[in-house]
């Protein structure tokens, strides 16, 4: 039996999208139905074009349910080619803490090598920080993840082991950043 070399086989990704700008002038009766503004229905498309030309299609798509992270996940998956039955709506990244993140993500299954998780902040900065051990300087303003910013992490070979410091950061792209 020939095993194959752990070598050419390709790294494990963490997509970690924000959702896309959000209106706050809509009149929505609560946080959960806040919708896209805009700039967000344009921001999300960019970033779903830029996956695609890095050759970046994710095998498991996350997201939370809230209406602005539902209509950013939408967005994007539509310029990868991915169906709307093929996203999972995961209830728990609706204002999630580190531990409901973490819980999602040891959800995976092993055979996911990239996933996109679509959520909020400040979870998802938490999140950022705990994966690659916290060794990031804070941008002039302030925040790791704008909306509809998107960092690429590579990760260990276990969803479910996911210590502090565990991935390397290889990039964080933000919508304005891309042609």
């Amino acid at each position: 039996m020939v095993r194959p070399d752990p070598f050419l086989q390709s790294p494990r990704e963490l997509l970690l999208l924000r959702h896309a700008k959000s209106d706050w002038d809509s009149g929505a009766a609560t946080d959960f139905e806040r919708p896209l503004a805009r700039r967000g229905k344009r921001d999300a498309p960019r970033v779903g074009e830029w996956l695609y030309r890095e050759g970046l299609v994710p095998a498991r798509v996350l997201s939370s349910p809230a209406q602005r992270a539902r209509q950013t996940a939408l967005k994007v998956c539509k310029a990868l080619d991915i169906k709307k039955k093929d996203i999972c709506w995961e209830p728990d990244l609706y204002d999630a803490s580190l531990a409901a993140l973490l819980g999602v993500l040891a959800r995976c299954p092993a055979t996911a090598r990239t996933v996109l998780l679509v959520g909020h902040n400040p979870g998802l900065e938490e999140l950022l920080r705990h994966l690659t051990g916290g060794e990031h300087a804070a941008p002039a303003d302030g925040k790791l993840l704008t909306t509809a910013a998107l960092a690429r992490l590579e990760m260990p070979d276990d969803w479910s082991h996911l210590e502090p410091g565990c991935a390397v950061l290889l990039t964080i792209m933000r919508p304005r950043e891309v042609a």
